[in-house]
């Protein structure tokens, strides 16, 4: 399958992109429809992702067992029969995003990969075999974020190595710095580096030329939603813009969210 054309998301200049990320199975609506394969109330929402202004859908099934590799396909199918944004595939397993890209109409984004070494092996092959471009989230070998820039930096750079070596290009690569829990103790000093993160890549100076980066908005409150407040999301969102983010993965339908996104872009 080769990469299809038109825009290119997040690059140094471009506005920011929205990705929904509300295709998940911690979705109540969705993990009922994925054990159904009742397809309308996918399709029922990726319309209102669509309306309420999402730039890309983000399709997260959560871990499947092998019998269950399917439901990727199903989810993909579904919602390409309702929308024609672009997909993100969202595993940690090969199998499930080969699944997924071989019921894509068009190239989807894969997300993501790690310094773990099962990931390196089957993850990076996948991409560059079907041209997909591909989130690098910067966790180490053990899956562990690196707290401070240095750490940061150095697993984007060995990530990055190891996706030029596979035969992907930096046009392909998308670079997650990871944002912290706000349970994590030292969550707000991670916070501070995942934006300085966020402007080193953006700006170009480790490789000539700037790289393109997403964050989760929703890990900040994930599991908080009733003890923090969406506002904790929005200013981290305005800090990460400021810093030259390019792909802003969030819950689009939270209310009043994608008006803080639409003032966000009108100052940038």
């Amino acid at each position: 399958m080769a990469a299809s054309p038109g825009r290119t998301y997040g690059q140094k200049g471009m506005s920011l992109i929205i990705a929904a990320d509300n295709l998940n199975i911690l979705n109540p609506v969705m993990a009922q429809a994925l054990d159904a394969l009742d397809p309308q109330p996918l399709q029922e929402l990726a319309r209102r992702l669509e309306q309420a202004g999402t730039d890309l859908i983000d399709i997260n099934p959560g871990f499947l067992p092998p019998r269950r590799h399917d439901r990727m396909a199903f989810m993909v199918e579904a919602a390409q029969q309702v929308t024609n944004l672009r997909l993100i595939l969202d595993s940690p397993d090969a199998r499930v995003l080969t699944r997924g890209l071989a019921a894509a109409d068009k190239t989807p984004i894969l997300n993501a990969c790690t310094l773990e070494e099962e990931k390196l092996r089957e993850i990076l092959p996948l991409a560059a075999k079907h041209g997909a471009d591909l989130v690098l989230l910067l966790l180490d070998a053990h899956s562990f974020p690196a707290a401070a820039l240095e750490g940061k930096i150095t697993l984007a750079l060995e990530l990055r190595e190891h996706a030029l070596a596979a035969g992907l290009t930096d046009a392909q690569l998308i670079y997650d710095p990871v944002l912290p829990n706000l349970t994590w103790p030292d969550a707000w000093a991670q916070m501070g580096e995942v934006v300085k993160a966020v402007r080193l890549l953006h700006g170009g100076e480790l490789w000539g030329e700037p790289a393109r980066t997403m964050a989760g908005l929703s890990n900040l409150r994930s599991g908080l939603r009733h003890t923090y407040p969406l506002r904790m999301e929005e200013t981290a969102l305005a800090l990460l813009a400021g810093a030259g983010l390019g792909i802003a993965l969030v819950d689009v339908l939270q209310p009043g969210l994608m008006e803080t996104v639409r003032i966000i872009k009108q100052a940038g």
